[in-house]
């Protein structure tokens, strides 16, 4: 029997505001620059049964268990 093993990556992409990246076939990441500003907004669209957090606030979660 073969064994598969998981390799994770990482893709790193430049986008330009107004652009998005898809991610399989049903989760879009649009990126929004405002000119002057220091943020980017990320806009995702996924299926509403996907669970979408923000990496800093579930470390937090997790360094106060």
């Amino acid at each position: 029997m073969k064994k598969r093993m998981l390799i994770m990556g990482q893709l790193v992409l430049t986008r330009n505001s107004g652009q998005s990246v898809l991610i399989g076939n049903d989760v879009v990441v649009k990126v929004d620059i405002k000119p002057g500003s220091r943020q980017v907004k990320l806009s995702i669209e996924a299926p509403k049964d996907m669970l979408i957090l923000r990496e800093e606030l579930v470390r937090l979660n997790s360094a106060g268990k």
